[in-house]
């Protein structure tokens, strides 16, 4: 075991997430395998004319063509899906990351783009005290 994998081991789970490990990348396969196809704009086009087609096509699972006939996201990571393949899928539902961050959370967007510069602030500030200088 490296220190990387004993350190994730070490940490409690997120309330309210779902963690994507090995088994959930298997599980999720042939959906992030699909989303990973909207990188060309043919592919995106051909989602968009015949939905159910295309997934048949990646051999999607029941609860994962569910997930994405119904937008729900939120299902989509639970089936497997990986959040940096599934905003290619968001981007064809007009989603984009930030809205992703807000579903997974439950905050509003505005709340979560209002948590998201307060972070950045608070990680600005922890530099400053941390190396005693500005801009570090």
């Amino acid at each position: 075991m490296t220190m990387a994998s004993a350190e994730v081991r070490r940490r409690p789970p997120i309330p309210g997430t779902t963690l994507f490990d090995g088994g959930m990348a298997r599980r999720g396969f042939a959906l992030n395998a699909m989303c990973y196809s909207f990188n060309d704009a043919a592919n995106r086009e051909a989602f968009r004319a015949d939905e159910d087609g295309y997934c048949r096509k990646f051999a999607l699972t029941p609860e994962q063509r569910k997930a994405v006939a119904d937008r729900d996201v939120l299902a989509m990571i639970e089936a497997g899906g990986n959040v940096y393949y599934l905003a290619k899928l968001a981007g064809i539902f007009g989603l984009n990351v930030q809205d992703l961050g807000s579903l997974q959370t439950g905050m509003s967007l505005d709340d979560f783009k209002a948590h998201l510069v307060s972070q950045r602030a608070k990680i600005a500030s922890d530099m400053v005290v941390s190396t005693g200088r500005e801009n570090a």
